[in-house]
Protein backbone atom coordinates (compact mmCIF):
# COMPACT_ATOMS: atom_id res chain seq x y z
CA UNK A 1 0.00 0.00 0.00
CA UNK A 2 1.20 3.43 -0.78
CA UNK A 3 0.92 6.29 1.63
CA UNK A 4 -0.01 9.75 0.52
CA UNK A 5 2.20 12.48 1.82
CA UNK A 6 1.50 16.11 1.19
CA UNK A 7 4.45 18.02 -0.04
CA UNK A 8 2.59 21.35 -0.27
CA UNK A 9 1.33 23.73 2.34
CA UNK A 10 -1.59 22.73 4.54
CA UNK A 11 -3.69 25.73 3.49
CA UNK A 12 -4.09 25.71 -0.23
CA UNK A 13 -6.49 28.66 -0.53
CA UNK A 14 -6.42 32.20 0.71
CA UNK A 15 -5.37 33.01 4.24
CA UNK A 16 -8.15 32.74 6.80
CA UNK A 17 -9.41 35.88 8.49
CA UNK A 18 -9.90 34.42 11.97
CA UNK A 19 -11.07 37.63 13.67
CA UNK A 20 -13.82 37.92 11.06
CA UNK A 21 -14.80 34.27 11.63
CA UNK A 22 -15.03 34.91 15.37
CA UNK A 23 -17.17 38.05 14.88
CA UNK A 24 -19.50 36.15 12.54
CA UNK A 25 -19.83 33.27 15.01
CA UNK A 26 -20.48 35.66 17.90
CA UNK A 27 -23.16 37.38 15.81
CA UNK A 28 -24.76 34.04 14.97
CA UNK A 29 -24.85 33.04 18.64
CA UNK A 30 -26.40 36.37 19.64
CA UNK A 31 -29.03 36.08 16.90
CA UNK A 32 -29.84 32.53 17.95
CA UNK A 33 -30.02 33.42 21.65
CA UNK A 34 -32.26 36.46 21.27
CA UNK A 35 -34.35 34.79 18.58
CA UNK A 36 -35.00 31.88 20.93
CA UNK A 37 -35.95 34.27 23.73
CA UNK A 38 -38.38 36.07 21.39
CA UNK A 39 -39.97 32.79 20.22
CA UNK A 40 -40.42 31.53 23.79
CA UNK A 41 -41.84 34.90 24.87
CA UNK A 42 -44.26 34.84 21.93
CA UNK A 43 -45.46 31.32 22.76
CA UNK A 44 -45.98 32.18 26.43
CA UNK A 45 -47.79 35.41 25.57
CA UNK A 46 -50.01 33.65 23.03
CA UNK A 47 -50.91 30.96 25.56
CA UNK A 48 -51.61 33.67 28.14
CA UNK A 49 -53.78 35.64 25.74
CA UNK A 50 -55.70 32.72 24.25
CA UNK A 51 -56.30 30.49 27.27
CA UNK A 52 -57.09 33.12 29.88
CA UNK A 53 -59.46 36.05 29.93
CA UNK A 54 -56.51 38.47 29.93
CA UNK A 55 -56.86 39.62 26.34
CA UNK A 56 -54.57 41.02 23.68
CA UNK A 57 -53.12 44.00 25.52
CA UNK A 58 -52.18 42.02 28.61
CA UNK A 59 -50.57 39.36 26.44
CA UNK A 60 -48.64 42.06 24.55
CA UNK A 61 -47.42 43.53 27.83
CA UNK A 62 -46.33 40.07 28.98
CA UNK A 63 -44.48 39.53 25.69
CA UNK A 64 -42.55 42.79 26.14
CA UNK A 65 -41.86 41.99 29.79
CA UNK A 66 -40.47 38.53 28.97
CA UNK A 67 -38.33 39.95 26.14
CA UNK A 68 -36.85 42.61 28.40
CA UNK A 69 -36.23 40.11 31.20
CA UNK A 70 -34.61 37.69 28.73
CA UNK A 71 -32.40 40.45 27.38
CA UNK A 72 -31.09 41.35 30.83
CA UNK A 73 -30.80 37.76 32.10
CA UNK A 74 -29.16 36.27 29.01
Amino acid sequence: MSEETNSGPVEMGAEMDYPEHERTYAGFLALFKYGTIACVALMVAMAFGFFTSAGFFSASALFILICVAGFFLA
